[in-house]
């Protein structure tokens, strides 16, 4: 239990998928303040879906048939088939919050794929890969709200004409790594 729980708060935490690996970056950029909770949910939902279903599929499907070179052309489709499902549940079971015009930031999200990968890559059971995905999802939110308040307090502030847009926000996702970065010595294998 005690792994299950590591590998949640590694994923979420440490081993970050928009800040240690580059991935996610796409959507924190593109993303508008009204959006940031939608599509952390939407992300995080995906991520948790497409993660248990290549996990599924790595194991009962490509590897008996010995088709393990073919995950990127497994996942890859699988991904984008399950965007718009999702989305359509989510904007049904939460009407407050706006689903509509998410499906670009959502395709375009590079994590999704990359956790499915890893999923396959380490293979080491379904509730560390329900919690690798699952914290992968939660990560993401989290980056996307702290970016995103960031890039609130920039907007507010007198920024230098140079480093106003995607400077400043490049600046601001680095400070967030590296903020990030205190929390790898939370865990002590």
């Amino acid at each position: 239990m005690s792994e299950i729980i590591l590998t949640l708060v590694s994923a979420a935490l440490i081993n970050n998928f928009v800040l240690h690996w580059p991935l996610g970056v796409d959507p924190l950029l593109g993303a508008e303040r009204r959006q940031v909770h939608a599509l952390g949910i939407a992300t995080t939902s995906l991520m948790l879906i497409a993660g248990l279903l290549a996990h599924a599929l790595h194991r009962w499907l490509l590897v008996p048939l010995q088709l393990t070179s073919l995950q990127l052309l497994v996942f890859l489709p699988l991904s984008v088939l399950l965007i718009s499902p999702v989305l359509k549940l989510l904007s049904a079971a939460l009407p407050q919050l706006c689903f509509e015009r998410l499906w670009p930031l959502v395709l375009g999200n590079a994590a999704v794929l990359g956790l499915m990968l890893l999923n396959a890559r380490d293979d080491l059971g379904m509730l560390r890969a329900t919690a690798l995905s699952l914290g992968a999802g939660l990560g993401f939110w989290l980056v996307l709200s702290l970016f995103s308040d960031l890039r609130q307090r920039t907007r507010d502030n007198d920024v230098p004409l140079p480093f106003r847009g995607l400077p400043i926000d490049l600046i601001g996702a680095g400070l967030i790594a590296v903020a990030f970065l205190g929390f790898s010595g939370l865990i002590k294998t």
